[in-house]
């Protein structure tokens, strides 16, 4: 696969491959990953396409109802059953049979495809040709469930699912989309041809895949689940205060956002307003390679504020560690660090 699975991998880093690095041209896999989970924790190993259909077809058309375009498609015979499901023109029943038919056509054989090969790691063995059609779920997608990030991977599927949708919505390539960050309310969004404005995603749900669920500085697990104890914070790499002085451009921009637990970015001990340590900097890069390689929505945003090719893109992050460094001169260094994640 890439850096992000095999420097130092693990399960919740071959799920967050799939869903982050996988190959995009309809939603299904999104729909398919978050019906996984659900189904997982009933505990139940085989799982007939009947039983798949129901939590797959209720993603989709909660899903419809936001974005219509689901696809590179231009037409779906099945996203099509879904569309009158929601108009009340068909039944539940009618849906779910449909469902059957031709919702799995495709997304059981290329669910665990990254970069052309199968990963590693399955989460499902495909038993359709058994008499009772289905799936078997494999012991990892119940370890995966058992893991304390289980309850960040759903905020995840949505918030890549949001920024692949919204951009087939605006008739936009989904590399083209360009995001802004509202750090009032912790929203990224973008703006259609008519200029207004469209939320997508929280700030956090939208990053935290891509830090493995991990805190930037010091690799402590961190949660984007509203209310919860661990709740991640979004922190500038280079302090917004930065910012007055005009020195770095873009500090706002999804580059120079990263998410950091309380410890770090808080108190005496935290961040605030000093320049993390030099070796942080190459984090950073590695960080944003993986949006980038991964043909993330946010792709071109990043490229578009750092450089087009890799040495542009170091060249820049140099140059706006020196000019920092300049202004507020003092670096800062975690109190400690877990095992690195990436």
């Amino acid at each position: 696969m890439n850096l992000f699975t095999e420097e130092y991998p693990s399960l919740e880093s071959y799920w967050r491959g799939i869903i982050l690095f996988g190959l995009n041209v309809a939603s299904f896999k999104f729909a398919l990953g978050n019906s996984l989970l659900e189904i997982a924790e009933k505990g139940a190993t085989k799982v007939s396409l009947e039983e798949l259909a129901e939590p797959f077809s209720h993603h989709l058309t909660e899903h419809l109802k936001t974005a219509d375009k689901q696809g590179t498609s231009r037409s779906s015979k099945f996203l099509d059953i879904c569309r009158k499901y929601n108009q009340g023109e068909i039944s539940k029943d009618e849906l779910i049979n449909a469902t059957v038919k031709l919702g799995f056509v495709n997304v059981i054989d290329a669910f665990h495809i990254v970069n052309r090969k199968e990963t590693p790691v399955r989460f499902f063995i495909d038993n359709r040709k058994d008499s009772k059609s289905g799936i078997i779920l494999t012991d990892e997608v119940f370890r995966l469930k058992e893991s304390i990030q289980q309850v960040n991977l759903p905020h995840e599927i949505e918030a890549r699912w949001r920024l692949v949708e919204t951009a087939w919505d605006l008739n936009i390539s989904r590399n083209l989309i360009n995001v802004h960050y509202d750090s009032d309310g912790g929203i990224i969004y973008t703006h259609n041809r008519h200029f207004k404005r469209i939320n997508i995603t929280s700030c956090r749900n939208a990053l935290n895949g891509y830090q493995k669920g991990k805190c930037f500085y010091c690799f402590s697990d961190i949660s984007v689940v509203e209310g919860s104890e661990g709740i991640t914070d979004v922190d500038h790499f280079f302090p917004h205060i930065l910012k007055v002085r005009r020195i770095i451009p873009n500090l706002n921009g999804i580059w120079n956002l990263v998410l950091a637990c309380k410890r770090c970015n808080r108190g005496i001990e935290g961040k605030s307003a000093r320049i993390p340590a030099l070796k942080f900097l190459e984090r950073l890069n590695k960080r944003n390679e993986f949006f980038i390689q991964s043909h993330h929505p946010l792709r071109e945003t990043l490229i578009s504020q750092t450089g087009i090719g890799q040495k542009e893109r170091i060249d820049f992050l140099q140059y706006c560690y020196k000019e920092a460094k300049d202004h507020l001169l003092h670096n800062w260094t975690p109190v400690f660090e877990n095992e690195p994640a990436f």
